[in-house]
């Protein structure tokens, strides 16, 4: 029995291992190394998660990680008031002055993108009602400005999100495959190199002032393992 002693303690302490490679982005206590770009909703810390409320007149708001990575396995906990778009930037970056991108449109011409300094833009797992279909769903924000996975034939996928309660999700981005899974279930899975590294963004997004209410997102769990 000796002789497997060694071995026995290689195999139980794999788990350990994999638990010391995660990084939490977030200390359930501060928002240390984070910051607030694109505009002026709020977040705090509340009962041990991020608390993000919507602000009358402000434009699509992130909280920034100051840290980039670039191949990464990131998982968080979310829930949002069904009537908030929300999302998680991930490879993403912040103007540091205005830009303009030329990126194709929906008639395959090309058109020109402009934003102003401190926008957030890059991939986005969006966070969205289920009636979108679309949570899980990765976006290219204030860039190519839409989904870059197709989910009409992936009912699974549209279905996963579910609404007023946590739901969990997982991104994996490795080289340039990127893939997503809310709740367990897999959700978007395609390849692009826009971006290899960049920021990690929590999103409050816009509302438009004739439907206006101070919604909120919470997030917990935020955790990261560099691959």
């Amino acid at each position: 029995m000796k002789r497997y002693l060694p071995l026995l303690a290689a195999i139980l302490a794999v788990p350990a291992l994999q638990a010391a490679g995660w990084i939490k982005l977030f200390d359930g206590k501060t928002l240390n190394g984070w910051s607030v770009h694109s505009g002026t909703a709020t977040y705090v810390v509340d009962n041990g998660t991020i608390l993000g409320t919507a602000v009358l007149g402000s434009a699509n708001t992130f909280l920034c990680t100051e840290r980039e990575f670039g191949d990464f396995v990131l998982e968080f906990e979310v829930k949002v008031d069904p009537e908030l778009n929300s999302g998680v930037q991930f490879r993403s970056l912040i103007a540091r002055e205005p830009m303009t991108f030329k990126v194709p449109g929906k008639d395959g011409k090309e058109i020109e993108r402009k934003i102003p300094a401190d926008r957030v833009y890059g991939y986005q797992v969006e966070i969205s009602a289920r009636k979108s279909g679309n949570a899980g769903n990765v976006y290219d924000e204030a860039r190519r400005g839409r989904f870059l996975d197709d989910f009409s034939n992936k009912p699974k996928a549209r279905e996963a999100y579910k609404d007023n309660q946590w739901n969990k999700y997982r991104v994996e981005a490795k080289g340039n495959r990127i893939r997503t899974w809310v709740n367990g279930v897999p959700c978007a899975d395609f390849e692009d190199s826009m971006t290899a590294r960049g920021i990690i963004g929590l999103q409050v997004h816009s509302v438009p002032k004739d439907r206006f209410k101070p919604y909120q997102v919470r997030w917990r769990n935020i955790r990261i393992r560099e691959l």
